[in-house]
């Protein structure tokens, strides 16, 4: 039974940046967390965890032990849940992973939505804009932007977001609509730094803007006001571009457009805390108007 629990407490580092938040998510002592971690090296003769003087970090052999430590907590949790018919209702902790901007401009009402539906879920959200390993950092869902990296991972898509070119009908009226990327030396652009590096298929724009925001919301309202063209995925300007505020121009330039999936990592033998979330994401993420551009 202590090896059980000292693997439970070992697993509480997934997903966390050190020992202290580790330990608080774990609900027990620092002190504690240490000692429990300190049976399982004695018990596998293998150091967890390597301590220097930048702080506590995981050995390889501490990854792939948490990797293990995690998948085979799952499993015993679902053997549970099934055994007591908690399977088949929606409730405990779910470990979502959102790209920050498309949280931002897509997702939140889609979870608020969730959370209205299956009131029993508590619903944890990380966001970030990497390619995060499911396993390792202790995620029950991902959503990803972007062509995925082979894995046993089960990934439903959900739609296509592609990079635009925009501006708003005004100023292309005043100024004129770039035909070539070229063209766009000669115009006024909004970026997110002072130089431009823009690609466009079979083309590279280096320039320098005329407008830099450090912000995305902030380069669409200045774009959106006439201050001058400003490129960006999909899905910021999307309510934008459907009422006219904005105009696409140049589409042909455009490289592919890129897929969203929703990745999963149980499939079947999900619990339905995990099932009911993918399916709710699926339906309204491939209803969505920010997809219906691409």
């Amino acid at each position: 039974m202590e090896r059980y629990r000292d693997m439970q407490l070992f697993a509480a580092l997934a997903g966390q940046p050190s020992l202290a938040s580790a330990a608080r998510d774990a609900q027990v002592s620092g002190p504690t967390l240490v000692r429990a971690i300190a049976r399982l090296e004695a018990r596998l003769r293998v150091p967890l965890l390597e301590r220097s003087t930048r702080g506590v970090s995981l050995t390889d052999a501490g990854s792939a032990y948490l990797a293990d430590c995690v998948r085979l907590l799952t499993a015993v949790h679902a053997a549970e849940a099934s055994a007591k018919g908690l399977h088949v209702q929606a409730e405990g902790n779910l470990r979502v992973f959102l790209p920050l901007l498309f949280s931002r401009y897509v997702m939140a009402p889609v979870l608020a939505d969730y959370m209205d539906r299956y009131p029993e879920v508590r619903l944890v959200a990380h966001y970030h804009d990497y390619y995060p390993n499911l396993h390792e950092e202790g995620l029950d869902v991902a959503i990803l932007v972007g062509e995925l990296p082979s894995s046993s991972l089960i990934a439903r898509p959900v739609g296509r977001v592609r990079h635009v070119l925009c501006a708003s009908p005004d100023y292309l009226a005043a100024n004129g609509e770039p035909l070539h990327p070229d063209d766009l030396k000669q115009h006024r652009l909004i970026a997110s730094a002072d130089q431009v590096y823009w690609d466009f298929q079979g083309y590279q724009l280096k320039t320098r803007a005329r407008l830099s925001c450090a912000t995305v919301q902030g380069a669409i309202n200045a774009a959106v006001h006439g201050a001058g063209l400003i490129r960006c995925l999909s899905y910021p300007v999307h309510e934008h571009l459907l009422k006219g505020q904005l105009r696409q121009v140049m589409p042909d330039y455009e490289p592919p457009p890129l897929p969203v999936h929703v990745v999963y990592r149980e499939g079947r033998n999900a619990p339905m805390r995990v099932r009911s979330f993918v399916d709710h994401c699926v339906t309204a993420l491939r209803e969505h108007p920010a997809f219906q551009l691409a």
